[in-house]
């Protein structure tokens, strides 16, 4: 019998963990082309080092938190000018993120556009990297729990640390 009770609690935590893990993919797949590639949250982990990040969020996002040495460009007002002048090597890799990796594809169209030719989109965005428990500062350049979640709506795909709306 424990057996068997154990069997169907784990089938069924792997129907609602993979679900989860489903939704994420499925949600940038109604919104991306993949015109720009994912990098995964794991990998970026491994390379940030050997990476130039770059946060096309709102400024208000981005001083409540984000991954360590990303450099803001944001999204309403961004500009490839400000972009290229940070950026000459137009071969430099770089990975853009935003909150989920909607509006960083834009953004990293915006790049290819202007010849940059390694960009990436981090997979799930600051909500994916902050799910898997990495780090994020804000504007002090301290690591805090606080992420803006975007709004109410948005803010399902953040699991973990503590939600702000302003």
């Amino acid at each position: 019998m424990k057996i068997y009770t154990l069997s169907i609690l784990m089938t069924s935590l792997s129907v609602v963990f993979g679900y989860a893990q489903n939704d994420i993919a499925d949600l940038l797949k109604k919104h991306n082309t993949e015109s720009i590639p994912y990098m995964t949250v794991e990998a970026l982990s491994n390379l940030q080092q050997q990476v130039v990040l770059l946060d096309a969020r709102e400024q208000i996002e981005y001083e409540v938190s984000h991954i360590k040495d990303a450099i803001f460009v944001g999204y309403n007002d961004f500009n490839i000018a400000s972009v290229t002048e940070k950026i000459e090597d137009k071969t430099t890799s770089i990975v853009v993120y935003c909150s989920v990796g909607i509006r960083s594809e834009n953004i990293g169209e915006r790049l290819k556009s202007a010849g940059y030719k390694n960009v990436y989109n981090l997979f799930g965005g600051i909500f994916e990297w902050i799910n898997k428990d990495l780090p994020v500062y804000n504007s002090a350049h301290q690591p805090t729990d606080n992420v803006h979640a975007y709004s109410k709506y948005w803010s399902k795909w953040l699991e973990k640390g503590k939600k702000r709306y302003d």
